[in-house]
């Protein structure tokens, strides 16, 4: 997919015309979407939060992030072995638009269409961004992050692969197959919904095993 990602804290101001609050110009970008979004059911009461849209190269919104529980810091391996973080307990949920093969906004090209890889791809890559080894320098870890990010993709492009096992879990209360595995760090899993767009989740200190989804009623809910 190629998109660009918004982030919330670093959505920029408007040079000129009215200045926006961060947290209306960060709901303004996911009402902007042509999809549900997708969070935890009513069953989870703690604190929401929203992170980032990532958008086309015309602007239309294709996915974005929802923040559950704790909001999570970078955790390392010193901080794993050690048992640090212990407290911190999060869960990302990632609604992907389901798009086939389209044109780019130019005309020029194609545009790859997503999947269910897709959204375990992107669940992948945002536990990542939490994640980086304690004994690394950090002038390398950009490298470190490359090369795992591609491995990221390797593993969502190999669903039926030995690192995936099937998770069941409820999706607007229907039972839902996911893709799931685990790592030191935490866990990622990826599904489709019946509302035509991809779901994946990714967190840590929180099971997965007991986790719902449904779709957002009110994404200001989240700010």
């Amino acid at each position: 997919m190629e998109t660009t990602s918004r982030a919330v804290a670093q959505a920029p101001a408007a040079e000129d015309g009215p200045q926006v609050h961060p947290a209306r110009r960060a709901v303004d970008d996911y009402l902007r979407a042509p999809f549900p979004w997708y969070g935890l059911d009513e069953a989870f009461t703690g604190p929401r939060w929203l992170m980032q849209v990532g958008t086309a190269a015309d602007g239309a919104v294709e996915h974005g992030s929802l923040g559950h529980g704790d909001e999570p810091t970078v955790r390392n391996e010193h901080a794993a072995a050690s048992g640090q973080d212990v407290k911190e307990k999060f869960a990302v949920v990632v609604t992907v638009a389901a798009n086939p093969v389209r044109r780019s906004a130019d005309g020029t090209g194609l545009l790859e269409a997503t999947s269910v890889s897709s959204a375990a791809w992107l669940a992948g890559v945002g536990l990542l961004s939490f994640t980086w080894p304690g004994q690394m320098d950090h002038s390398l870890r950009d490298d470190w992050l490359e090369q795992q990010t591609e491995t990221a993709w390797a593993l969502a492009d190999d669903l039926s692969g030995e690192q995936w096992s099937a998770l069941t879990l409820p999706v607007d209360g229907v039972p839902t197959p996911f893709h799931y595995r685990e790592s030191e760090f935490g866990w990622v899993l990826a599904g489709s919904t019946q509302a035509g767009v991809h779901v994946g989740a990714y967190g840590r200190g929180m099971s997965a095993y007991g986790l719902g989804f449904s779709a957002v009623r009110d994404i200001v809910a989240y700010t």
